[in-house]
C-alpha cells in the first residue's frame, strides 16, 4: 500500500512539474519577450523629447475615425467568423460573435495566442456544441490571416523594393549586402528543410507516436484552412477578409495624418509600415508590446522619419508616432474586452433566466424534419 501510495506520489508530482513548466514556456516567455523588448526600446528613447513631440506635434482628433474604423474592423472579422460556424450548423446570434472577438483581444494582452483558444471555448459553450469543431473554424479563420500577411508582404516586396531593399543592403557592421551573408543562407536553407520536412510527416504513413501527432495537427491545419474553399458564401469569406485587413491599413492611414512627421509619407510609405508592424505581431509579445514599435520605428527611418539604420537614441516624433498609435490601440481594446465580458454576464443571465434560447444542433436537425 506504501509503495502504490509513493507511485502515485510520485506520478502527481511529476504531472504537476509538467503543468508549471508548460504554463511558464506558454505564458511566461511571452511576458518576458514583452519586458525585454518594453526596457530595451525604453532605454533607447529620448522620452522628455518624446513628450514634447506629443504636446505639439499631434492632431489628436484624427484618433476618432481611427477608433472607429478599429470596431468595424472586429464586426467584419465576427461577420466572416459566422460564416465558418454556419458551415458547421452553429449558429450564435451577431451579438455572442462580437462578444467574442472583442473578448478574444483583450485576453490576447494578457495571455498572447490564448485569445483565439477562449473564444471557441466561449462559443463552443455557449452553443453547446463541439468544442474542436469550433476550434477547427478559428484554425481557418486565423491561417487565412496568415495568408493575406504573406501576400501583403509579396506584393509590398515588388512595389517598395527600393526602401526595403535598403536594410537588406546596409548593415550596422558594414560587411555588405545580407544576401552574402552565411547566415542569411542558413536561414533559408533550414527554412526549406522545415517544409520538406513538414510535407514528409505529412504524406508519412509512420506510426511512430510523435510523427503521428504532428501529422495529425498538420491534417487539422491543412483541413481548417481547406474547409473555406468548400463552404458556402467563399466569395463573401474573401469580401469580409478585404475588408478586415483595409481596415487595419486605414487605422494605420488615419493615424498618420494626426502627426506633422508622417501625414505626406503617402500611401506607400504607410503600406511599408503596415507590413513591417504585421510582421512584427507575429512575435509572441503582450499586444505587440516591443516588437511593433520597433517595427514602426525602423519603417519610418526608411521614409526619412530619423537615420538610417535607426541610432539611439530613436528619434522622438517617430517613438511619438510609434507609442501613441500603439498605446491608443490597446486602450481600446481594454475598453471593449471590459464591454464584451460586461454583455456577456448579461447574455448568461438572460440564457439562465429563459429570456435568450439557444437552440441545439439536434434540436435545428429536428425542427428542420
Amino acid at each position: 500500500m506504501q509503495v502504490t501510495n509513493t507511485i502515485n506520489n510520485i506520478i502527481y508530482t511529476k504531472t504537476a512539474v509538467k503543468k508549471v513548466i508548460s504554463a511558464l514556456l506558454r505564458y511566461g516567455i511571452p511576458v518576458a519577450i514583452s519586458v525585454g523588448l518594453a526596457w530595451f526600446l525604453s532605454k533607447n528613447v529620448d522620452w522628455g523629447a518624446v513628450k514634447d513631440s506629443l504636446r505639439n506635434d499631434v492632431n489628436y482628433w484624427w484618433f476618432l475615425p481611427v477608433i472607429v474604423v478599429s470596431i468595424f474592423s472586429h464586426i467584419f472579422r465576427a461577420l466572416r467568423w459566422q460564416l465558418q460556424l454556419r458551415a458547421i450548423d452553429v449558429h450564435p446570434s451577431m451579438s455572442a460573435l462580437i462578444n467574442s472577438i472583442f473578448g478574444t483581444y483583450f485576453v490576447n494582452l494578457l495571455f498572447p495566442r490564448l485569445g483565439e483558444v477562449w473564444r471557441s471555448g466561449y462559443i463552443a459553450n455557449r452553443e453547446k456544441t463541439s468544442f474542436t469543431q469550433v476550434l477547427g473554424s478559428m484554425v481557418g479563420d486565423r491561417l487565412s490571416d496568415t495568408v493575406t500577411v504573406a501576400l501583403l508582404t509579396l506584393f509590398t516586396f515588388f512595389i517598395a523594393q527600393d526602401k526595403l531593399m535598403m536594410f537588406f543592403d546596409q548593415r550596422d557592421d558594414g560587411s555588405g549586402s545580407i544576401f552574402t551573408s552565411w547566415v542569411f543562407w542558413l536561414l533559408v536553407v533550414l527554412g526549406v528543410m522545415g517544409v520538406l520536412v513538414m510535407v514528409w510527416i505529412f504524406r508519412s504513413k509512420s506510426e511512430n507516436k510523435v510523427i503521428a501527432k504532428v501529422r495529425l495537427m498538420l491534417r487539422n491545419l491543412w483541413d481548417g484552412f481547406a474547409a473555406i474553399g468548400k463552404m458556402d458564401g467563399k466569395w463573401l469569406f474573401l469580401l469580409y477578409t478585404v475588408l478586415i485587413w483595409g481596415c487595419y491599413f486605414l487605422q494605420l492611414y488615419l493615424a498618420s495624418f494626426a502627426f506633422a512627421c508622417t501625414k505626406d509619407l503617402g500611401i506607400m510609405a504607410i503600406l511599408v509600415l503596415f507590413v513591417l508592424s504585421s510582421i512584427g505581431m507575429a512575435v509572441p509579445s503582450n499586444g505587440g508590446l516591443g516588437a511593433w514599435q520597433f517595427a514602426i520605428i525602423f519603417g519610418l527611418t526608411l521614409y526619412g522619419v530619423g537615420t538610417f539604420p535607426p541610432s539611439t537614441p530613436y528619434d522622438p516624433q517617430a517613438s511619438a508616432f510609434a507609442w501613441l498609435v500603439w498605446g491608443v490601440q490597446t486602450c481600446l481594446l481594454i475598453v471593449l474586452g471590459i464591454y464584451a465580458f460586461i454583455s456577456m454576464a448579461i447574455d448568461r443571465r438572460r440564457i439562465a433566466t429563459g429570456k435568450t434560447v439557444i437552440k441545439t444542433k439536434s434540436q435545428s436537425e429536428g425542427m428542420s424534419i
